[in-house]
């Protein structure tokens, strides 16, 4: 019956032309099949329950209320988002739900013009903002959440967040690697002001996942008290639920860049439980970009960093002082200090930082009980 219903729906579509299409968001963004209508009740059966996990114009999925059949789309890792589209049209696909709005900084303005090309435009004290790598994590995590993927979890109970509505801003965005493979959580700077994802963390978690490692970008609440609270409270929710995430929590890593390094080093000195939380174990390396942070308390884990000379915010010189304290300690240290390089350079490509991430890792491996 299914079948014979759909096939009537997709006939009159392509009778009526592809108007149901073209007057959607997408229109302009998603190419279609037009292939022998005979086949599509056969697609329909490979994709699973119509109706599900679907938005207008992709695959199985048809309109509840019109008798107007959605016709399909070619692929779905085809490119959906370019340079120039709007960073509105991102936040408000369908696919995202409610969390759409946290992939880019809810603290900056956005204007309804501003398009993925120009995100570095609002993403103040960073450089080499990529365009293609800004287009790259918006393609990504909208094919990882029109697949039926969970790409989004909340760190806080409803209850929380009705108690305290800055906490309607925060999350854990997952970039999955391998199953039951150890995790790392990366945390953007911009300055306890605003939380620079697109560029400070989600590249840095894509490319985590790329290696196997399964990655969560936290999305926590601007002060420097509160964002570090946020971080324990993600460090928790992930030890709670490892088994239902997929990921070992042994020689678990944290990363940041500029205030989310401090965030890094502040739980990995201190612990979850100075802020607010259960004592949890301590991650097993602290991975820090361009930050100025001098504090060494003795009881830091293994570290990790690496900043440019020009870097006019974080001088590099004090990175290194405090990376000599740590080897004092008796604990691995490392610095990777690059010429000419300013603040924020996220993955550096193009740039002489090009690199580093691999170097990251490998100090993380390097550190990982044998």
């Amino acid at each position: 019956m299914v079948k014979k219903v759909l096939m009537i729906l997709t006939m009159v579509l392509f009778t009526f032309g592809m108007a149901g299409c073209s007057s959607s968001g997408h229109a302009s963004s998603v190419s279609v099949q037009t292939g022998p209508v005979e086949e599509l009740p056969e697609q329909i059966e490979q994709k699973g329950t119509p109706g599900y996990g679907y938005e207008p114009c992709s695959l199985a999925y048809w309109d509840e209320g019109a008798s107007n059949a959605m016709i399909y789309e070619a692929s779905r890792s085809e490119t959906v988002f370019t340079a120039d589209t709007k960073v509105w049209d991102v936040i408000r696909d369908p696919v995202f739900g409610e969390y759409g709005r946290l992939i880019f900084p809810v603290d900056r303005s956005i204007s309804d013009n501003l398009t993925l090309g120009d995100v570095g435009n609002i993403l103040t004290w960073y450089s080499y903002v990529s365009p293609d790598r800004t287009v790259e994590i918006a393609n990504y995590l909208r094919e990882q959440a029109a697949s039926g993927e969970q790409i989004f979890y909340d760190i806080y109970t409803e209850e929380e967040k009705a108690a305290d509505a800055a906490k309607e801003n925060t999350g854990l965005f997952f970039f999955r690697g391998t199953p039951g493979e150890k995790f790392a959580i990366t945390n953007a700077g911009g300055g306890f002001v605003y939380v620079a994802a697109i560029h400070d963390s989600f590249p840095h978690a894509l490319e985590l996942s790329k290696k196997g490692y399964n990655a969560f970008a936290l999305i926590y609440r601007p002060g420097a008290q509160t964002a570090c609270e946020d971080l324990a409270r993600a460090i928790a929710f992930i030890h709670e639920n490892a088994e239902k995430l997929g990921v070992d929590v042994s020689d678990y890593s944290l990363w940041g860049g500029s205030a989310g390094a401090r965030m890094a080093a502040w739980l990995g000195s201190y612990g979850t439980a100075a802020f607010g939380g259960a004592d949890y174990p301590k991650p097993g390396a602290v991975i820090m970009q361009y930050t100025g942070l001098s504090e060494v308390t003795g009881a830091e884990p293994p570290t990790y960093v690496c900043v440019g000379t020009s870097d006019g915010i974080a001088y590099y010189g004090t990175m290194e002082e405090r990376i000599r304290r740590i080897r004092e300690q008796g604990v691995d240290a490392e610095i990777e200090v690059f010429e000419g390089l300013t603040h924020g350079f996220g993955l550096g490509e193009g740039t002489v930082a090009e690199g580093w991430l691999d170097n990251a890792v490998q100090f993380w491996e390097d550190n990982m009980e044998k």
